[in-house]
């Protein structure tokens, strides 16, 4: 059993009979006394992909999904679908693409990832925390820009994902990024 105390970004709960996880969430105090504390969440669906807003009543509690967790590699997109293999029984299953839209552009050829089944059936995947991806592309240095206090610059990466990164990296680099935040993290092999 999990309860609204238990939230945080990524907590998985059964609403419905479906399976979800929270994207976000707050905490809204009462004004007034004798009100109850509120919890507005926002949920993603982890068969379909919607999105679903809900306020719950502090100390609320849902049961958790039974989720099944194994590690799956990605094949190839073929534009509607993404195409992976199980690594243990070596079965390939597809998801559809437009539920996996902010995952896509990070899927590289041979990528291991972690599928989540639920109910005997892949719903969903979840990229690794950290990737290493090419640096395809950055903007210039711009003299004076240190000074400034700004130190990142805009640079797109294999997949064609748009990030900040520090001044000194250029094109054709290697580097570690967080998927989920968007974020660099480090020169990659160091």
């Amino acid at each position: 059993m999990i309860t609204t105390a238990d939230f945080k970004k990524g907590a998985r709960v059964l609403l419905d009979g479906a399976p979800y996880a929270v994207v976000d969430f707050t905490v809204q105090s009462p004004s007034a006394r004798g009100s109850a504390t509120l919890v507005k969440a926002r949920f993603k669906n982890l068969l379909d992909g919607t999105l679903l807003d809900r306020t719950f009543k502090s100390g609320e509690g849902f049961d958790e999904p039974d989720l099944f967790y194994r590690q799956a590699q990605f094949l190839y997109d073929d534009g509607s679908d993404l195409h992976f293999m199980d690594e243990e029984s070596f079965e390939q299953f597809a998801l559809p693409r437009d539920r996996n839209e902010d995952a896509a552009p990070w899927l590289s050829e041979g990528l291991v990832v972690r599928a989540i089944s639920f109910q005997g059936q892949v719903s969903a995947i979840e990229l690794p925390k950290v990737l290493e991806v090419d640096v395809l592309e950055t903007e210039p240095a711009v003299r004076g820009n240190t000074a400034s206090g700004k130190v990142l610059k805009r640079a797109i990466v294999a997949g064609g994902v748009e990030i900040q990164v520090p001044l000194y990296l250029e094109s054709g680099e290697r580097i570690e990024v967080d998927p989920h935040e968007r974020r660099f993290i480090r020169r990659a092999g160091g």
